[in-house]
């Protein structure tokens, strides 16, 4: 993880008068094999699929860690979870998670990479999910994004509303409703519209900045892929490998939208545009599967090969 912000730093300084656009897509639980250019017998990524054989595959760039909030304070801040505070010794690092009911969230000495971004008159936004702390202080515009729209947990839930709230969605620093109460998700179905929300901030996004000729980081990270997963009507349905395919479908649709966004706008600047999955994947239930193959296990057993 070092090594991405040394790059980055070295990208900045080569290019010190347009500096790159860059863009991270990190989809939740979806694993090496799920994937065509892996080997998925399915084939039903075709954009992420044209994207692999139009840049570069970095067969050994590893997340830090196959869970939510360890993988994603790594990813942020260049360091591992052992040195990022966000590991554990038990349980397989599972309580390494920053779920509702806990209170902490990732540290103010970590500088992040929208903290070091912004040196370079960057703007930064986030669309999805956080996971690096849910309150005030350890939210996104808090560490360096300048906007935000989406969660700082999963879309777990329901919940009743009394004891415990539905997760909520935030614009910026406001938030704007909840999971399941305001931003429906079906879990007897597995339908819900939230990942064309996300993907239409992130067009949004990128025409902003364009238009205002500022050098921008979007960092995309929706959580569809991760259990409960959910596909919007578009995908329901559409896939041979069942909910989670759907979903998965509907990343990659996401991926094209995206790329096509930038070639429409027929930008003649540089863009970093990089796709990560956290290979922590739901193994339980058969249409809830996604695969590692021909790497080890999930996320329960290991956490290594991911």
């Amino acid at each position: 993880m070092r090594g991405v912000l040394l790059l980055l730093c070295l990208v900045l300084a080569v290019e010190a008068v347009k500096p790159p656009n860059i863009i991270i897509m990190l989809m939740d639980d979806m694993g090496w094999g799920d994937i065509g250019v892996n080997g998925n017998w399915a084939k039903e990524t075709p954009n992420i699929d044209k994207m692999a054989s139009e840049g570069l595959l970095f067969m050994d760039f590893y997340t830090a860690n196959p869970l939510c909030s360890p993988s994603r304070a790594a990813l942020m801040s260049g360091r591992l979870p052992i040195r990022n505070g966000f590991y554990s010794t038990n349980a397989h690092a599972r309580n390494a998670y920053t779920p509702q009911t806990m209170v902490g969230g990732i540290h103010e000495y970590e500088k992040l990479l929208p903290q070091l971004l912004k040196t370079a008159d960057y703007k930064s936004k986030i669309i999805g999910k956080w996971h690096l702390g849910h309150r005030e202080q350890f939210l996104p515009l808090n560490r360096g994004f300048d906007e935000f729209f989406g969660s700082g947990n999963c879309h777990f839930g329901p919940y009743n509303d009394v004891q415990q709230p539905n997760i909520p969605v935030y614009k910026d620093d406001k938030m704007v409703g909840r999971y399941f109460t305001n931003f429906t998700i079906n879990k007897a179905t597995g339908e819900s519209n939230i990942s064309q929300i996300f993907l239409g901030e992130g067009l949004s996004f990128i025409e902003s900045q364009n238009a205002a000729g500022n050098p921008f980081f979007l960092y995309w990270t929706p959580d569809a892929t991760h259990g409960p997963t959910y596909a919007s009507p578009m995908f329901h349905g559409k896939s041979r490998r069942g909910r989670y395919g759907d979903a998965v479908m509907e990343m990659d649709y996401a991926v094209g939208a995206i790329l096509q966004k930038l070639k429409d706008l027929e930008s003649t600047e540089t863009h970093l545009f990089s796709l990560l999955r956290i290979t922590a994947l739901l193994h339980t239930v058969k249409l809830l599967e996604g695969t590692t193959v021909p790497l080890c296990a999930a996320r329960r057993p290991r956490t290594r090969e991911g």
